[in-house]
């Protein structure tokens, strides 16, 4: 399995049954609402039997024999120095796992999903539970199931690694747990690192969609309760017509936000979440930008389904999740083309002359072209929801993925361009601004004026133009502030989120000028955006108690956090910028702490040496840091940089080579190795090595620069209007 940029935010796991699951004994009463998945059952039970079809029903269980998958039958398992073996204790179930002898043992105390694969929580410390380095393939046998395999099948994992199973991102408290109970929270205390986490319901049962029903329970009793209108309407397909309009009073999706939860890469801002709640005022989402996501907008890594269906043409014309899933079992509700021909006409998209395959092959099937599947986790094959149309011509230009050489294995994007040519005729060519939001995605370089102008095309979906937002300050040399202030201005809740965040880049004056109403946004993400970005904003008195109100939702967003690096890297920025030194390294070195492989708080607290003139604590700093994180490029640029101040320059040299070899494609990088180079007299072999390399990072400016400078330096008029012609 290929390494996440994270891993394990959540495992939901989806589209098989678990045949007659009994896990009713597992489900609590919340003693303060009164609320339990069976006293909802009491009067809707057609509802609960279909729930517990659910993979919902089936997120998490205690471990018995009815929930239990995996082959505990003394089953051994090796994944290089990794060793497992699975039994049973009485009724229990244990595994002894470790890479040395002896292995030590654990109790599974929770099952975790169940198909297609199922995997296992222990208690490693009081109230933490970690998830076990090897998952149950749930799969039929012949389709390479039935077996035990390693999370990261492709990899050797470290007991020194931050991908270990028992370090923070393995962790079932802070990465898993609150999408897979009802009404969870994480309780997290960072003062010592530990959880005393507790939950309403211990699977996904009502409360997650539904949100707090005292009120309708009581209603109800009364026969007082009325009925709900925001589904009534209907997709009608007329004879003439290619594709189904709605037909009805305008429908009201907010309540997809509940989906978007869970079904979403983000970042929660509250300890546990309510579907009484909008979607903004519990996370800030994460955007469609690299890594995470391909240059048009495919997903890459395990971003789940909100970024991808915000973009499509279907989440813009209305289209809601419950239109394709049934609301209580979540499966789909027709299997096949069927599912889409309840929208788009037979006559024109189920025949050979739009697919060109033949009829009821995998080709055939509208999902495998406009749905394309990207495995995670080793098994779990997950279907992008933006609904595209495959365009290989674009993956020549972007390197972009497409359903054609997907299948398609053995043949390039050049031939399935010509295919499609030869069946369709030359594919209608994408707008300007959608083509130069692709080209800016994948790191290319475009005007401020093109910038700005895919921003405004309202023919692109909001989260795309949203993404484009964040992207201002680094991708053009000065942000337009008048432009940006009517951002800020916007009534899309996502253009002010991404102007707030690129907000912190303006100088004082602007940012008092132009984010001070945001303090008050009806978002909470928006309002801790705008607070963390004023936060040396000396503030006139009539603004200080909103800014006071938003900075403490900023603080509590950064302590539900903090159980893991980034968190507490983030907080303690935020008390570097306010000045409060002593505290942001009280941060950092719990970040060391508590998850030691994670580089950020190492940087950070470098940051913090360096502005203080510490330099033994530095020495310090670097030896551990690189003891044990060796191939971590950002520790070694950085600790170049403390050398060059040192004025060891050959041995700079060196840690700027390294930094550079394990990653290739930054160009800061690269430029300080060819500027250091030049500074010990290796001019030539600098210039050589520019050139050598340069067409990787064509339209950079800075590199640029570079090879004018030493084509100069040298006397070197071939390479200098080289350079000129190939800028």
């Amino acid at each position: 399995m290929a390494r996440s940029i994270l891993t394990f935010l959540f495992v939901f796991i989806a589209f098989q049954q678990f045949a007659n699951a009994n896990i009713a004994n597992n489900h609590a009463i919340d003693k303060k609402s009164g609320y339990s998945v069976e006293a909802c059952s009491s009067c809707h039970q057609d509802q609960h039997k279909q729930w517990l079809k659910s993979d919902h029903a089936k997120a998490i269980a205690e471990a018995t024999s009815k929930t239990v998958l995996g082959d505990f039958n003394q089953a051994e398992v090796t994944h290089f120095e990794e060793k497992a073996r699975f039994y049973k204790k009485s009724d229990q179930y244990w595994a002894d796992i470790g890479q040395q002898s002896p292995l030590k043992s654990y109790q599974i105390k929770y099952t975790f999903g169940h198909y297609p694969l199922q995997q296992y929580l222990v208690e490693t410390e009081a109230g933490k539970l970690q998830v076990v380095p090897f998952s149950w393939d749930s799969r039929p046998k012949e389709q390479g199931g039935q077996r035990w395999y390693h999370n990261y099948a492709e990899e050797e994992i470290k007991t020194a690694d931050r991908l270990h199973w028992l370090q923070p991102l393995q962790n079932w408290n802070g990465m898993c747990a609150d999408c897979h109970s009802d009404g969870l929270q994480r309780h997290y205390q960072p003062a010592d690192n530990t959880f005393d986490t507790q939950w309403k319901n211990i699977n996904v049962g009502c409360l997650s969609c539904h949100g707090e029903m005292q009120d309708h329970a009581n209603k109800s009793a009364l026969k007082q309760d009325t009925v709900l209108s925001g589904f009534v309407g209907n997709w009608l397909l007329k004879p003439d017509q290619k594709v189904a309009q709605w037909h009805g009073p305008k429908r009201d999706n907010q309540f997809m936000d509940s989906c978007f939860a869970c079904h979403s890469l983000r970042s929660p801002l509250t300890d546990g979440f309510s579907a009484d709640n909008a979607f903004l005022d519990q996370f800030s989402p994460q955007l469609l930008l690299a890594p995470m996501y391909h240059a048009d907008g495919q997903i890459k890594e395990e971003v789940y389904v909100y970024g991808s269906f915000l973009q499509s043409k279907m989440f813009a014309a209305g289209v809601n999740c419950l239109d394709c899933h049934d609301q209580h079992t979540m499966k789909i509700k027709i299997q096949g083309n069927g599912l889409c021909l309840q929208c788009h006409a037979a006559e024109e998209f189920n025949v050979e002359a739009h697919h060109n395959h033949p009829a009821e092959s995998e080709g055939a099937q509208c999902v495998n072209c406009h749905m394309p599947e990207t495995r995670y986790m080793g098994v779990d094959d997950r279907r992008d929801h933006s609904f595209k149309i495959p365009r290989p011509q674009l993956a020549q230009q972007f390197g972009t993925p497409n359903a054609c050489t997907t299948c398609h294995q053995d043949q390039d994007d050049q031939w399935a361009t010509k295919q499609l040519t030869d069946w369709h005729g030359k594919p209608s060519p994408i707008s300007a601004n959608m083509h130069n939001l692709y080209a800016l995605q994948a790191g290319q370089q475009i005007t401020p004026q093109q910038h700005m102008a895919l921003i405004e095309d309202q023919s692109i979906a909001v989260i795309s133009r949203a993404s484009a937002i964040a992207l201002l300050g680094m991708a053009q040399p000065d942000i337009d502030v008048p432009f940006l202030a009517k951002l800020l201005n916007s009534e899309e809740a996502l253009f002010r989120l991404s102007a707030a965040q690129v907000a912190s880049n303006l100088s004082t004056t602007d940012k008092k000028r132009i984010l001070m109403p945001l303090l008050e946004d009806r978002y909470k993400a928006v309002r801790i955006a705008a607070a963390r970005s004023m936060l040396s904003v000396p503030l006139p008195d009539k603004a200080k108690a909103s800014f006071d109100k938003a900075f403490d939702e900023l603080l509590t967003s950064l302590s539900v956090n903090s159980w893991r690096g980034e968190g507490r890297a983030n907080s303690a920025a935020i008390y570097m910028d306010t000045g409060q030194f002593d505290i942001a390294v009280n941060e950092l070195q719990q970040g060391i702490n508590n998850d030691p492989y994670f580089p950020g708080n190492y940087l950070g607290l470098a940051e913090v040496y360096r502005m203080q003139q510490q330099d033994e604590k530095l020495v310090s700093l670097y030896k551990n840091a690189l003891e044990k994180l060796p191939k971590a490029a950002d520790i070694h640029y950085s600790h170049a940089l403390f050398l060059v101040r040192q004025k060891q320059y050959e041995t700079a040299l060196d840690a700027f080579k390294t930094a550079y070899r394990l990653m290739p494609d930054n160009s800061q990088y690269l430029y300080a190795y060819l500027l250091s180079m030049d500074g010990l007299g290796q001019s030539k072999q600098a210039l050589s090595n520019l050139k050598r390399i340069f067409k990787r990072f064509q339209g950079n400016q800075q590199l640029l620069e570079l090879g004018l400078y030493l084509s100069q330096k040298n006397q070197d008029r071939q390479s200098y209007n080289w350079f000129m012609q190939n800028r």
